[in-house]
């Protein structure tokens, strides 16, 4: 969904291309999803079809940093100027030369410079070695041959995404599901789906939904359509026990409507940054949900239905003297570390996953539009000045049911320099959903802990914590599937 999105703004904003140009796109409200997501996009020329692009190749990484209030630019902001460096589709490269202008730019208004850099150098990378390896296969199999095998390659998702609706019993479902808040009140935000199953077609209305909110959980269309194909192609490898390709041919049986202005379809400059990752998750809950009436036999219970984003870094305080001069001796000499005392980190953190009709779910694990593995203990206190102090399967917090939903986790960090932290998570007050009487999982908690006092914090929160200060993250369970008495 976005990813097409971000190819299609660079051709409309920086079209004429020649070789050796590279685009590169964050912006939200123009092919992006949020701000840390930057993409890179390098147009593909071949001989045989000089005057314009014959491909485009395109990265897209998630970025630890990229400016705003807080570090880790995922901030309890108001509206998109508070969350970071605004980058429409532009050329970084033009014939192959840096737009060095661009580039100081860009490294000047984020906290980590050298890192983002050799981020960004590793997307030029990627895309580099995509380029190669398109131009083997091209020079093994000529450009028309390419082209007649891409345009054939969407035609098979169109008609595998045909398929599989056409085994979806025609008729209209609707589900409806809340968000817990926006982190700037504690109203619940609802979100609403109608599907519609016509033969081979599937439209998907999300009419009925919030208008968007002052915080930050507005999610571009790009985003609700990524969730919605990412739903269908789950359920198409369970009707058709193959998997759908992941191209434009998957989206024409479909026709997907936000209204504009909604939390679904925002207008600019409204706060995005969470859209991606929490709003998504509930798009997720609330289109498996609607199927589960049409294919109750089928669908999962609602996972732990959020990333438990937690991103921190540096406070000014702590950067006059590299932070190295705060940690205790131990602590000193870990490689990793930079020495300026500037350090941003970004997580999201596991759950538990929704129990279906012939499983129990998964326990501690990242699930739906997560994207996202496991962060090593080793990795993370290698490279920060944190100590991971716990991190286990939060036993008993999965639904009960026929089949139990999967346990969430318990993360609990120490910081061993003064940092400000940021959470942004869901699922702390209404909990995922069981499905055909399985019960629903246990809700998430967040706490702090300074000097042995415990305090309960909300799902939203930004805090400033000194050296021996501790964040403790409790992830919501899994829902259960079927009456646990069945």
């Amino acid at each position: 969904g976005a990813m097409p999105d971000s190819v299609k703004a660079a051709i409309r904003r920086c079209a004429p291309f020649e070789p050796g140009d590279v685009v590169i796109v964050n912006d939200p409200y123009l092919g992006g999803t949020h701000l840390p997501d930057i993409t890179i996009i390098s147009p593909a020329f071949v001989k045989e079809q000089r005057s314009e692009p014959a491909f485009f190749v395109a990265s897209r990484a998630h970025h630890s940093d990229i400016g705003g209030l807080s570090p880790g630019s995922m901030p309890l902001s108001t509206e998109i100027y508070q969350e970071g460096l605004i980058i429409p589709p532009v050329k970084l490269f033009n014939a192959g030369q840096r737009n060095d202008a661009l580039w100081e730019l860009i490294l000047n208004n984020v906290r980590t410079p050298q890192e983002r850099a050799g981020d960004l150098a590793a997307q030029l990378a990627a895309n580099d070695i995509g380029l190669g390896r398109l131009y083997n296969l091209i020079s093994r199999n000529g450009l028309r041959e390419c082209l007649t095998q891409a345009q054939d390659l969407i035609e098979y998702a169109t008609k595998m995404t045909r398929a599989a609706i056409d085994q979806i019993p025609d008729g209209r479902y609707t589900f409806k599901d809340y968000l817990d808040d926006d982190g700037r009140s504690t109203k619940m935000i609802p979100l609403q789906v109608t599907i519609t199953i016509n033969g081979e077609k599937m439209m998907v209305d999300f009419t009925g939904s919030a208008q968007a909110v002052p915080g930050n959980l507005n999610a571009v269309p790009s985003i609700v359509e990524s969730a919605v194909v990412y739903c269908l192609r789950c359920v198409a490898m369970q009707l058709l026990e193959t998997e759908l390709p992941m191209n434009q041919g998957a989206f024409e049986p479909l026709s997907i409507l936000t209204e504009p202005g909604s939390i679904l379809n925002p207008p600019r400059p409204y706060a995005v940054a969470a859209g991606n990752v929490e709003t998504s998750q509930r798009v997720v809950d609330v289109v498996f949900g609607a199927l589960s009436k049409a294919l109750p036999h089928l669908i999962p219970a609602a996972s732990q239905g959020t990333m438990n984003n937690l991103t921190f870094g540096s406070r000014l305080e702590s950067v006059d003297n590299p932070f190295q001069n705060n940690l205790p001796e131990s602590a000193k000499t870990t490689p990793g570390q930079p020495a300026d005392g500037l350090f941003a980190y970004y997580e999201t953190i596991g759950g538990g996953t929704g129990a279906g009709p012939m499983n129990d779910g998964g326990h501690s694990m990242h699930a739906h539009m997560s994207n996202t593995l496991n962060t090593p203990v080793e990795a993370l206190e290698y490279g920060y000045p944190v100590r991971v102090i716990e991190y286990r399967q939060r036993s008993a917090s999965g639904g009960a049911g026929k089949f139990k939903g999967g346990d969430g986790l318990v993360r609990t960090l120490e910081f061993l320099v003064p940092v400000t932290a940021t959470v942004v998570s869901e699922r702390r007050s209404r909990p995922p959903y069981g499905l055909n009487g399985g019960l629903a999982g246990k809700t998430g908690l967040n706490h702090v802990i300074r000097k042995g006092r415990v305090d309960i914090l909300p799902g939203k929160f930004t805090v400033d914590l000194d050296a021996g200060d501790r964040l403790q993250i409790e992830t919501p369970g899994g829902g259960g599937w079927g009456s646990p008495v069945s």
